[in-house]
């Protein structure tokens, strides 16, 4: 009797036990979520967590910090988001924020991607580029947008890559053929202004490089730095007024501001030529420029392989852009009566 008892419990006990598993393999009613297996691992999974997985995998987080806005920048940070997004999906979320052209914002939002814990930071332009690596030495930073490394780093002996938690693309293009621009197209040049703000450290080592290639072709020249937007005007004026051609390079300050740039050249029938074609197209006749777009997207590109396949961004190469073209401003040349040669694209009008 006491064997039949004992068996009666434990046929009981083994039923209860496989009425509870089956409650659970459906809707949780405590909290409406479901779990499913994965059919990779066999394991539960249950949608989005605090870690930052979900069902398809990793959701990388990704800071933005963007100098100023601009039509360069604009498009680098939108090649940028575009070859990630290509490729990650869903899986990458971007906090994109703009300094307005002050490094001291520029550094505060550094630090704060770097307090949110990101997974990698985005630095478009030089200031941002300087922030992101006093804010963190351990976050990876892609730079953007950046014409020399090694004098934004203030690295000697450069080989090409940082050795630190940085790497990204450079914007530089070939100085000395966008000299050879300027004779081309202004042979009986006597002399050249050279306009760049003093705050940007790549907009002086390309003034420099082109004040080498004018020394070369024994050109005269003059510097005229600005300290920042309030001065452009009183400066431009009289650059204009001493000079025959003005070379802008690729500078974030001046680019934010071309439309005050044109007012002041264009009365004075002053051409310039400009480092990029943002500049060009707000107050250039000429410029030999890289594409914006295509230099994000390479860096998108070079993000991929850090957050999703492990490269590791101390030893990566800075990239440059594929290539390069000779445009020109067919509104202000023919402003300015300019007949530009063969070989040149006119910048699409807006």
């Amino acid at each position: 009797m006491k064997k039949k008892v004992l068996a009666l419990v434990l046929v009981t006990a083994m039923a209860v036990t496989a009425l509870t598993g089956c409650g659970q393999s459906g809707t949780d009613s405590a909290n409406g979520s479901s779990a499913e297996p994965s059919s990779e691992t066999g394991t539960e999974v249950s949608g989005s967590t605090a870690s930052g997985t979900s069902e398809t995998g990793k959701v990388y987080n990704v800071g933005i910090c963007q100098l100023v806005e601009h039509a360069a920048l604009d498009a680098a940070t939108k090649g940028f988001q575009d070859a990630l997004t290509e490729k990650l999906g869903d899986n990458v979320k971007f906090d994109l924020q703009n300094a307005q052209g002050e490094q001291t914002t520029a550094a505060t939002i550094c630090n704060g991607f770097v307090s949110d814990g990101v997974d990698l930071i985005l630095a478009n332009a030089t200031a941002p580029l300087q922030s992101a690596a006093a804010a963190t030495t351990s976050i990876p930073i892609l730079g953007t947008s950046v014409t020399d490394y090694a004098t934004a780093l203030e690295i000697e002996g450069w080989n090409g890559t940082t050795g630190r938690n940085i790497s990204g693309t450079s914007d530089l293009a070939p100085i000395d053929q966008q000299e050879d621009m300027l004779v081309e197209l202004f042979p009986d040049a006597k002399q050249v202004g050279l306009l760049y703000c003093s705050a940007e450290a790549n907009s002086l080592y390309q003034v420099e490089l082109f004040s080498d290639a004018l020394d070369k072709d024994g050109i005269a020249y003059k510097t005229y730095p600005i300290a920042d937007t309030n001065e452009v005007q009183s400066v431009v004026t009289a650059a204009a007024g001493e000079c025959d051609v003005l070379y802008i390079p690729t500078d974030n300050t001046l680019a934010s501001v071309t439309e005050t740039v044109y007012n002041v050249v264009a009365p004075a029938k002053i051409p310039v030529i400009a480092g990029e074609e943002g500049i060009c197209a707000g107050c250039g006749v000429a410029t030999l420029s890289i594409d914006y777009y295509d230099l994000g997207y390479t860096t998108g590109e070079m993000a991929y392989e850090i957050l999703a396949e492990g490269a590791d961004v101390s030893a990566m190469d800075v990239r440059f852009a594929p290539n390069v073209t000779k445009k020109y401003n067919a509104k202000i040349c023919e402003e300015l009566n300019i007949t530009i040669p063969e070989g040149y694209e006119a910048i699409a009008a807006e």
